[in-house]
This record gives structure tokens, sequence and C-alpha cells, in this order.
């Protein structure tokens, strides 16, 4: 099925996207547009996204709200959507070890208020975005694969990721719920701002548009698997439709690893940064050295098929950072995030 047939599922359909103003969530919203969705309800509470990261249509109708608000919940749900996409969550491993009530509440109990509502109302589909980052541990055989979870985990974070899935796994068994998993991995590209927490490519990209030295963890060895938004969008919109996906966890990546030295040379070469980069030491809690996917699961079941050029999407990732510097300077602070 080509993204196009994809496409046209939603055609005429409610659909329910929690914290739909961040990257992939924008991005989402607009691939949608693009068809004749009946309508589109964001349910986002701003604490990490920016209301003026999203288009105005009048399909879309964007609700300022936490998943934990249950007359919020009541109000988006009242809608009776077709398809619900969780993308909410407390955000970033740091942030949840700085806060690890707030990341059990808002991973751990706003997908439960989710997932009862969804009971209650039956959409066609439930997606919920769980984390490969998070679920496979530190010391996954590499390309990770989806049989190989780990209970062994380093955050607040990533153990509540997994109890993400968990739930989903539960309402599904138990309640016929057709739940389905998709395990993103270090998800870039326009429409997320630098910043505290923050994943590590746009705030690569501000540091050196201000020509900062990017500050490189560890020896800079270090890989990451880097996926480009479309690329996710395309695997969350097939996760909505493809009947095979039901029930199902599987990888959303690239396929392909990065080392974090690499990435930095790619940032000074793109924006043409005086600043260089330093070595830092890794954080505590990072102990994963090397992340890779095996996307073969998504591939067979989906017809998933990323097609991004690393660099083509770090050249975007900056040229929407050059296009609305006066946004992310306003939503950034009078420090304007130069850490």
């Amino acid at each position: 099925m080509d993204s196009g047939q994809v496409l046209s599922h939603y055609n005429d359909k409610k659909i329910l996207i929690t914290g739909g103003a961040g990257c992939i969530g924008s991005n989402l919203v607009r691939t949608l547009l693009s068809v004749d969705p009946a309508k589109i309800t964001v349910l986002d509470d701003f604490s990490a996204s920016f209301p003026w990261n999203l288009p105005k249509h009048p399909l879309l109708q964007v609700i300022e709200g936490s998943v934990l608000d249950e007359q919020k919940l009541k109000q988006v749900f009242y809608e009776n959507p077709d398809f619900v996409i969780h993308l909410a969550a407390h955000f970033a491993n740091q942030n949840s070890i700085d806060h690890p009530e707030t990341d059990l509440m808002v991973n751990g109990l706003g997908l439960l208020r989710v997932l009862e509502y969804s009971r209650l109302m039956e959409p066609k589909r439930v997606i919920f975005a769980g984390s490969g980052c998070s679920v496979y541990g530190s010391h996954a055989e590499i390309p990770f694969k989806e049989g190989t979870v780990s209970l062994t985990l380093d955050t607040p974070y990533q153990i509540h990721k997994l109890l993400g899935e968990l739930y989903c796994n539960h309402y599904h068994e138990i309640f016929g719920l057709p739940t389905v998993i998709g395990r993103f991995f270090n998800v870039y590209g326009p429409g997320e701002v630098p910043g505290q927490y923050r994943n590590v490519i746009p705030v690569f990209m501000w540091l050196a548009m201000h020509d900062r030295p990017l500050p490189v963890m560890g020896k800079g060895e270090e890989t990451r698997d880097f996926a480009y938004v479309d690329d996710i969008v395309d695997g969350i919109l097939r996760m909505g439709v493809i009947d095979g996906a039901v029930g199902e966890a599987m990888n959303l990546a690239s396929g392909t690893e990065t080392s974090v030295r690499s990435l930095a040379d790619l940032v000074i070469e793109i924006t043409g940064s005086k600043g260089g980069w330093i070595q830092k030491p890794k954080r505590d809690w990072d102990r994963s050295n090397r992340r890779l996917a095996s996307i073969e699961k998504a591939k067979r079941i989906l017809g998933y098929n990323p097609k991004k050029d690393f660099k083509e999407g770090l050249v975007t990732v900056y040229n929407w950072l050059e296009t609305n510097r006066e946004n992310v300077v306003e939503s950034l602070g009078p420090s304007a995030g130069l850490w």
C-alpha cells in the first residue's frame, strides 16, 4: 500500500491526537490536513510545545489541556474519534530523573486514562508512541529487535514507557481494544525547538547557529538511530489502517546508526559555525553506547520504508529554525536557550 492509499483511509474520519503540537504531532497534523478528514482534535498542555507550531485550519480544533485532566478528556472524546494517536508525554530522560513523580503521572496515569476513554468510545485504532530508545535498556544485542525488551532500565522515563506498553497490551488482550505500539528512535525534524531536556539535533543546531561549541557527551563515538519525522508520520499512519498491526509493537527508525561526533561535524558544516565542539563527560544514567533498530518487522507488516537522507533532514531542520527564529527566541525567553 503506497502512502497515498494509506492517507485515503483518513478521509472523512475524526482523529484525536494528544500532544499534537510537538514535532511529530504538528507534522502529523499537516499531513492529515492534506486529505479531507472530518475533524482533527489536538489536546496539548503546551508544556513542551507551542501553539504557533500548529497551522490554522477550519478542520483543526486545538484544546489546551493535560491528559491528566478528566474534563478535557471528556471534551475531546465526546467527539467520538475514529482514531486516537497518543503522543503526549512527560519528555526526556533527564527530565524524568529530575521530576520522577510527574513522569509517572503523565506517562502512566495519563495513558491509562486515555485507554479508559478509548475503551468506552471504541475507536478503530489506538496508537501509542512508545520509545525504542527506552525499552531495550543499555545492553541489548544490536540491532534492537522487538522481542528483546529489558527489565533493567536506566531512568523513570524508560520505565514508564515500558509501563505504557504493558497497559496497551492489557487493554488489547482483556478488552479487545485495537492498540498498536510504535517504538520511536531519536526522532528529529522541523517543529522541535531547542531547550533544556530537548533532543540533541535542535540543541546542536541552535548552538551552532550562534557559534557556540557543541557539547559532545562521552567519547563522541556513541551512536544513535536518527529517524526523520516524515518517515515516523508515515509509519504512524500505516499503524492506523493495516490490520496486521493490531496488538503489535514495532520499531520505527532509520535502521542506520550515526555517531554523535559525526552529527556534530555535519551540523557545523551546514551552519558554518565557528564554535566547533567540545568533549564533556557522559551523564550518569546514559549507559547506552550504541543504538540501532531493526526495522524488518515494520517493513514486513506495515510496508514501512524510511526515505529521508540524514544530511538533507538536518538541512531542513536548519532552514526551519532560521524561518522560525523569532518564534523560537520568544518561546525560549531572554537567554534564547544559549545555555
